[in-house]
């Protein structure tokens, strides 16, 4: 992980932990119809129990605790193939297996390193709203330091489930984060894939 440009990750979730309140939560729900402010929507109660799952991987702190969580209920590929933006058709079917797995390794470590710089206290799960296609459930995160801050999950329906496709934190997207290091990444190795995963890895 050491190759990865790790600056532009802790800089930009600082600005978005730190500067909370500052206008940017509602930036990608433009257009969005409200479920009637219906708390009671199957999403909301899926998003519920992701938040307890979350929480209790929070407190533990371990990579291989957000692992779990990550792999039950996040949409890992199709997270893991937006992410690599125009490297995606470098990708064959026999690495795939691998590769989406590293991915989830590196969100792991992601989350679990940001569960020690910013302690939660509890969250609130809001209401949904959808834009015919998508939902997107928002929830407020409080933190021991007093400081607040607004998380929107994008969901999507898969085998008869919900699955978290995206997080916005005021109103930065956590995947086209994750785009953005990987394509950056790739882009000076010749987009070679074995390195990227190598390199979510270690």
């Amino acid at each position: 992980m050491a190759e990865f440009p790790k600056g532009r990750v802790e800089s930009l979730s600082r600005r978005a932990f730190i500067k909370a309140g500052a206008g940017l939560a509602c930036a990608g729900l433009a257009g969005t119809t409200a479920l009637a402010g219906d708390k009671n929507h199957p999403s909301v109660a899926f998003m519920r129990k992701v938040g307890r799952d979350l929480l209790e991987a929070h407190r533990q702190g371990t990579v291989s605790a957000f692992l779990s969580v990550i792999q039950r209920y996040a949409d890992v590929p199709e997270i893991a193939l937006y992410s690599l933006g125009q490297y995606k058709a470098n990708l064959v079917s026999a690495q795939r297996p691998r590769y989406f797995r590293g991915v989830a390794v590196f969100m792991s470590r992601y989350f679990a390193d940001q569960s020690r710089q910013y302690p939660i206290a509890k969250y609130e799960v809001g209401e949904a709203e959808t834009d015919g296609k998508d939902i997107m459930v928002s929830s407020r995160i409080y933190l021991m330091s007093g400081q607040t801050y607004t998380v929107n999950w994008r969901l999507v329906w898969r085998n008869k489930t919900y699955k978290v496709a995206d997080a916005k934190v005021l109103g930065f997207s956590m995947i086209y984060m994750q785009r953005s290091i990987f394509t950056s990444y790739l882009s000076k190795r010749r987009g070679d894939l074995l390195q990227l995963m190598n390199a979510l890895e270690g």
